[in-house]
């Protein structure tokens, strides 16, 4: 099935109906965005001779285009690669460069970090400006008829960082996200052709993974006016479109419901809260049912199984009298409908309740693989089962709990960020001998990073606002350490291996053996 059929299908059917909208101004109803998508589907396919299965990269803010391109990748039977647009220019490089990318449409703010990689990457054929000449010669293109395509056909190209540093493309089809979708129905909230859904996080990652099923379903799909997002747009925003919806990393959570303007807000018009991606603190998860009451709904899940691998219901959240209710608020929940889930031993046997192991999972919502990677595909999928890297521990009702993650992966604001990009970056000032990045717990971010380092290399000596500069020459700006400790050493095993487990009890203890 080709998911760009729920797009065509809208727009006979709910001809007429909002589609997108920006704060309460409606920018396209069904039928004109089904007509947009399959005339820019004709001029991908017709003058920018693109082939099925050809890669056409989206480096653009959330914004209605966003979903007209991808939609449109779809129903000219090609592979979208959606970008992180928060990162740096050689990252984005790296990306279109792996992936293979063809055709790359960006916004207008970031056309300057892409352009100069038209000419340096020998694939890329094409840099489509939103909004512009370009952008408009695509709507007027002929349109085409919705290619076919197999449910094991690639159709979104998940780039998600990985532990040697470089992003992997998890290969995610189009029966992926077909049950990933079909998982939303099952375990989230039913949605109808009234309800809308609002882009307030990412567009290339959960924001737009959870927009699909709203898609599939007809709702509109509404960015906010401000491009970010406070208590009093979102009051504004849920009496315009009842029934709103969004995904949130657990701070925008936190900060809407500390937000005056929602104390006692009349809020009935809300759907469901989806959070996830980082931890949530037992005592803001209870400010925020205070404030949101049982609207909100856990995800635990990874690029590499879109978004779907355990979960808190609503009904978990909302059974405050259940007697290991705090227990469950403080883990990732009960297993989605679409996978089964295990926790294993280190020769993958499976654990009883209550012993801690690496978290696998197997389903029809499980990537196909990572992109022009076989080793690291067969690595991560041996056996028939995702190996996720997480270590947790099942109880006896079923319900997950993690306790450690990925084992160098920080969680901050709801970004993943692996140390050994950070570490990478900073090896290359010449003051620098040796590195070690780890995570730090933080109030406000979940986590924020943190540098040790040691000096030596030339003999300068850098100071934090140098290997500041470093790094954002090099990584994106909200990968950049936090804090700098310079050090004399860095702990290490018999295997000269560095003990992270003993610098983050350093930051814990406060005994950061500081530069002598």
């Amino acid at each position: 099935m080709n998911l760009a059929t729920w797009v065509e299908r809208n727009g006979r059917r709910l001809r007429g109906r909002p589609a997108t909208a920006v704060g309460d101004e409606v920018r396209g109803t069904w039928d004109e965005v089904a007509a947009r998508v399959a005339s820019v589907a004709g001029a991908m396919r017709g003058p920018l001779g693109l082939e099925p299965g050809d890669r056409v990269a989206i480096v653009m803010g959330n914004r209605p285009e966003y979903l007209e391109v991808q939609f449109a990748a779809w129903h000219a039977g090609l592979v979208a690669v959606p970008v992180n647009a928060r990162l740096h220019r050689e990252e984005v490089a790296y990306v279109l460069e792996h992936s293979g990318t063809a055709v790359v449409v960006v916004d207008e703010e970031h056309a300057e970090v892409v352009a100069p990689l038209v000419e340096r990457l020998d694939g890329l054929r094409r840099m489509v400006v939103v909004p512009g000449g370009d952008w408009v010669e695509l709507l007027y293109a002929d349109p085409i008829p919705l290619q076919e395509r197999a449910s094991d056909d690639p159709a979104w190209l998940f780039y998600t960082s990985g532990t040697t540093g470089r992003p992997k493309g998890a290969t995610l089809t189009h029966g992926n996200l077909l049950m990933a979708s079909l998982s939303y129905f099952a375990d989230i909230s039913a949605v109808g052709d009234r309800d809308a859904v609002l882009h307030a996080a990412p567009l290339s990652h959960g924001s737009g993974l959870y927009g699909l099923p709203h898609v599939a379903k007809g709702a509109v799909s509404v960015f906010p006016a401000s491009g970010a997002l406070d208590g009093t747009e979102l009051l504004a925003l849920v009496r315009r479109w009842p029934g709103l919806s969004f995904f949130a990393a657990p701070i925008m959570v936190k900060r809407l419901a500390t937000d005056p303007a929602l104390a006692g807000a009349d809020l009935s018009g809300l759907g469901t809260i989806i959070y996830g991606g980082a931890p949530m603190y037992l005592a803001d998860l209870e400010e925020a049912l205070a404030t949101f009451g049982p609207r909100l709904a856990q995800i635990y899940g990874q690029g590499e199984t879109p978004m779907t691998i355990t979960g808190l219901s609503r009904a978990d959240h909302a059974e405050t009298d259940h007697p290991r209710w705090r227990e469950r608020m403080a883990g990732v929940g009960f297993p989605r409908t679409d996978v089964e889930v295990r926790v294993v031993d280190a020769d993958d046997r499976p654990l009883p309740p209550g012993e801690a192991g690496e978290v696998l999972v197997r389903g029809p919502v499980v990537m196909a693989g990572y992109w022009e990677q076989p080793g690291a595909t067969e690595e991560t999928l041996r056996g028939g089962w995702l190996h996720t890297g997480d270590v947790g521990s099942l109880d006896d009702d079923g319900y997950l709990t993690l306790h450690d993650r990925s084992k160098d992966l920080v969680i901050s604001g709801g970004m993943n960020i692996y140390p050994r990009e950070v570490e990478e970056a900073l090896m290359t000032h010449p003051g620098v001998q040796s590195v070690a990045v780890v995570g730090k717990p933080d109030p406000e971010w979940g986590e924020s990073v943190v540098a040790f380092v040691v000096l030596g290399g030339d003999g300068s000596s850098p100071t934090a606002e140098d290997l500041d500069r470093t790094c954002l020459e090099r990584i994106a700006r909200f990968k950049r350490p936090k804090e700098y400790h310079l050090v004399d050493a860095l702990p290490t095993n018999n295997y000269g291996k560095v003990l992270k487990r003993e610098l983050r009890t350093w930051l814990e203890e406060g005994t950061v053996p500081e530069r002598r």
